[in-house]
C-alpha cells in the first residue's frame, strides 16, 4: 500500500474505493435526471431548486454507498467470529484450512487498485482544497481592501432596494477601485461592492437594477449555497457530471436574481443594456456573487423572452439524457454485480445495506424509480416547448423577410433590445433607406420613426441615414427647417444640424434681419456661437458703427462692447470697426489713451495702436521727460522705446 493511504485501514479503503468507483455511474444517472427535469420545467427558479436537490443527491450517494460497505464488512467479519461455519467477508487464506460456507455471508470482491485510486483521490482532494482556499482568501482580503461607504444618493438607493426585498440583515455598501463589476462578498455579513465603473458608466435606472441583482444574492443566501458547491467539487472533483451541474445552478442563479430585479425595477430592456455594458467588466473573485456572472447572450434572451433551443434540440437532448440515465443503470448493476458475486443472506440484517440498494439499484429494482420522471416531461413536453421557440423564430423569419438576412446573434439582441421590428425595417425600406443592423439599430434608439422621415421629404429634404439620426439627435423637427426657409435661410442638413446645435431660431435671424443684416446658414451659425443678439448690434448702432456679420463676430470674439466704444469716442478718437479690434487686441483702453493726452500728446489711432504695440507706457513718457526730452512726438517716443536708449544697463 502506498504511503498516503498507510494510515487508512483495509475495511476503510475498501468501502472508500468501492464508493468512489459507485458514483461513477450514480453521478452520470443523477445527472441525466437532472437534465430531463430542468428540461421540463420553464420557471429558472424551478431549475435551480432542482439542481441543487441533485447535487445534495450526488453528495448523499457515496456516503450511504461507503457506510453500506463498511457496515457490511464490519457485520461479515462480526458474524465470522460468532459462528465457526462463517468466513469472513475480505478474503483471506486460513491456517487450519477450513473449508467457507456458500451462501452464508456474502463475499465483497476487493479491487487492487484500490490503494491507487484513494490515494489519487486524497491528492485530488488536497489540490482543490487548496484552490478553494486560495479563492477564500482573496475574499477576504477584497473584505480588508474595502473603501469609503458610497455617496448618499447611491445609499439611498440601496436602502430603498433592500426594504422592499425585506433583507434585515446588515449590508454595507462599499465602492471599490480594485474591482470592475459590482460583487457581493461576504456570508453573515455580506458587502456590496460597487466600483467607480458601476456608479459612472450607468445610469441610475441601471444601478437600481444591478443593485436589486446582487440583494437578491443576499436574499436568496446563494452565498452560502455556493459554498456548498465548492465543497462537492473538491470532495467529486473527478466527475464531470459534478462541473456540468454546478455551471447549470450558478447560470440558473443568475436567471433567478435578473428574474428578482427586473420584477423589483421594471424595464427589463435596460437591464440588458446594463449587461451589456459590464459584459468587460470581468475583474471580480470567483467565489463572490458578482453581477456579471453567466454567459450574457444566455441571461439577455431569458430577460427578453427569446428561447435558444428548438424543439428537435430540446427533444434530442432529452433523449440523450435517458439514454445516459439507462447506461448509467446498466453499468451500476454490473459493478453490484461485481462487488457481491453471491446472493447476499444476511441483506436483511444490516438497514444501511437496504439503503444501498437504493443508493446502487439492482437490475429488478432500478427501472421504476428510473423511468418515473420520464413520462411527465413527455406528457407536457409540447406545450410550453412549442410556444417560445417559435416567437424566436418568428422575429428571425421576419427580419429575413423584411430584407435583413444573415444576422448574427448579437446584431439579433441589438434589434431586439431597441425595439427593431421587421416592420419597421420594411417601412424604412419603403422610403428607401436601407441601413445595416448598426444603422436600424442607432435610428431606433434616437426614436427615428417613418413619419419623423416622411416629415422631411415633405418640407424638401432627403438626408442620408447618418443626416436623419443627426437632425433626430439635435431635435430638428420639420416646423423648425420650414421656419428657417421662411426668413430666408437656404441651408443642406449638415447646416440645419449645426444652426439647432447653436441654437439658432427663426425668431432670432428675423431680429438680425430686422436691422439689416444680410444672413446666410455660415453667418447665423457665427454670430450665434460667439453670443451676437440683436441688442448687440443695436449697441454697435448706437456708436456709429454698422458692422457686417463678419465684423459683429470679430468684435464680440475681442469682447468689444458698446460701451468700450463709447469711452474712445469720448476722448475724440473715432475708429472704424476693423480699427476698434485692433485697439482691443491689443489692450488700448480709454485710461491708457487719457494718461497719453495728459503728457501732453494728440495721437491718432494708429498711434496710440503703435505705442501699446511698442510697450510705450505712461511711466516711459516720464522717464523721457526727466531726461529733458521735451516735446516729442508719439514717433519719436517710440523709436527711443525700440531702440532702449533710456533703459539703464541693467535693464539691457
Amino acid at each position: 500500500m502506498t504511503t498516503l493511504t498507510n494510515w487508512i485501514s483495509l475495511q476503510t479503503m475498501q468501502a472508500l474505493g468501492w464508493a468512489l468507483v459507485h458514483f461513477l455511474w450514480q453521478g452520470t444517472a443523477i445527472a441525466a435526471l437532472a437534465a430531463v427535469a430542468m428540461a421540463v420545467f420553464r420557471r429558472p427558479s424551478a431549475r435551480y431548486l432542482t439542481g441543487i436537490t441533485c447535487l445534495a443527491l450526488m453528495l448523499l450517494f457515496p456516503v450511504v454507498t461507503f457506510l453500506s460497505y463498511f457496515s457490511e464488512h464490519t457485520l461479515s467479519v462480526e458474524v465470522g467470529k460468532s459462528s465457526p461455519l462463517v468466513t469472513a467477508t475480505w478474503p483471506v487464506a486460513r491456517d487450519n484450512g477450513s473449508a467457507r460456507v456458500a451462501g452464508a455471508v456474502p463475499q465483497t470482491r476487493s479491487l487492487t487498485a484500490f490503494p491507487s485510486l484513494v490515494e489519487i483521490w486524497l491528492l485530488g482532494v488536497a489540490l482543490f482544497s487548496l484552490r478553494s482556499a486560495g479563492g477564500f482568501v482573496l475574499l477576504a482580503r477584497e473584505r480588508r481592501r474595502k473603501l469609503a461607504v458610497v455617496e448618499n444618493r447611491v445609499l439611498e438607493i440601496c436602502y430603498a432596494l433592500q426594504e422592499q426585498l425585506g433583507i434585515a440583515r446588515a449590508v454595507e455598501y462599499c465602492e471599490s477601485v480594485h474591482l470592475q463589476a459590482p460583487a457581493v462578498i461576504g456570508w453573515f455579513r455580506p458587502i456590496v461592492f460597487l466600483p467607480a465603473s458601476a456608479l459612472t458608466g450607468l445610469s441610475e435606472e441601471q444601478l437600481r437594477l444591478v443593485i436589486a441583482h446582487e440583494l437578491a444574492h443576499i436574499r436568496r443566501f446563494d452565498s452560502f449555497v455556493n459554498v456548498f458547491q465548492v465543497c462537492v467539487e473538491t470532495l467529486l472533483f473527478y466527475h464531470p457530471a459534478v462541473w456540468w451541474l454546478n455551471r447549470r445552478i450558478r447560470a440558473e442563479r443568475e436567471h433567478c436574481c435578473d428574474e428578482m430585479a427586473v420584477a423589483l425595477c421594471g424595464n427589463a430592456v435596460e437591464y440588458a443594456r446594463a449587461l451589456t455594458l459590464m459584459e468587460e467588466w470581468r475583474s471580480a473573485p470567483v467565489f463572490a456573487m458578482a453581477a456579471n456572472r453567466g454567459p450574457l447572450t444566455e441571461r439577455i434572451m431569458h430577460l427578453l423572452g427569446l428561447a435558444r433551443a428548438h424543439q428537435g434540440s430540446r427533444k434530442l437532448g432529452l433523449g440523450g439524457s435517458v439514454l445516459f440515465l439507462v447506461t448509467a443503470l446498466i453499468a451500476g448493476n454490473a459493478l453490484v454485480g461485481l462487488a457481491h458475486p453471491k446472493p447476499i443472506a444476511l441483506a436483511s440484517a444490516s438497514p444501511i445495506r437496504g439503503l444501498l440498494q437504493s443508493a446502487a439499484p439492482q437490475s429488478q429494482v432500478s427501472p421504476r424509480p428510473a423511468a418515473s420522471p420520464t413520462p411527465k416531461p413527455s406528457a407536457g413536453e409540447n406545450r410550453p416547448s412549442s410556444a417560445q421557440p417559435v416567437s424566436a423564430q418568428s422575429y428571425i423569419d421576419g427580419m429575413n423577410a423584411a430584407g435583413l438576412p444573415n444576422l448574427t446573434a448579437d446584431e439579433l439582441i441589438a434589434l431586439k433590445i431597441q425595439g427593431v421590428t421587421p416592420e419597421y425595417v420594411k417601412e424604412m425600406h419603403e422610403l428607401g433607406l436601407h441601413p445595416d443592423a448598426d444603422g436600424f439599430v442607432g435610428m431606433k434608439v434616437q426614436g427615428v420613426t417613418p413619419e419623423y422621415v416622411k416629415e422631411l421629404r415633405s418640407i424638401g429634404f432627403n438626408p442620408d441615414v447618418d443626416q436623419i439620426v443627426g437632425m433626430k439627435v439635435q431635435g430638428v423637427t420639420a416646423d423648425y427647417v420650414r421656419g428657417l426657409k421662411e426668413v430666408g435661410i437656404k441651408a443642406d442638413a449638415d447646416d440645419i444640424v449645426g444652426m439647432k446645435v447653436q441654437g439658432v431660431t427663426p425668431e432670432y435671424v428675423r431680429e438680425l434681419q430686422a436691422l439689416g443684416m444680410k444672413l446666410d446658414a455660415e453667418d447665423v451659425v457665427g454670430l450665434k456661437v460667439q453670443g451676437v443678439t440683436a441688442d448687440y448690434i443695436k449697441g454697435l448702432r448706437e456708436q456709429g458703427l454698422n458692422p457686417s456679420a463678419d465684423d459683429a463676430v470679430g468684435m464680440r470674439v475681442q469682447g468689444v462692447t458698446p460701451e468700450y466704444i463709447r469711452g474712445i469716442r469720448a476722448l475724440g478718437l473715432n475708429p472704424s470697426a476693423d480699427e476698434i479690434v485692433g485697439m482691443k487686441v491689443q489692450g488700448v483702453t480709454p485710461e491708457y489713451i487719457k494718461a497719453l493726452q495728459a503728457a501732453g500728446f494728440k495721437p491718432s489711432v494708429d498711434d496710440v495702436i503703435s505705442a501699446k504695440v511698442q510697450g510705450v507706457t505712461p511711466e516711459f513718457v516720464e522717464m523721457a521727460r526727466k531726461h529733458g526730452f521735451q516735446n516729442l512726438s508719439i514717433e519719436k517716443l517710440i523709436e527711443l522705446k525700440r531702440l532702449g536708449i533710456l533703459e539703464s544697463k541693467g535693464e539691457l
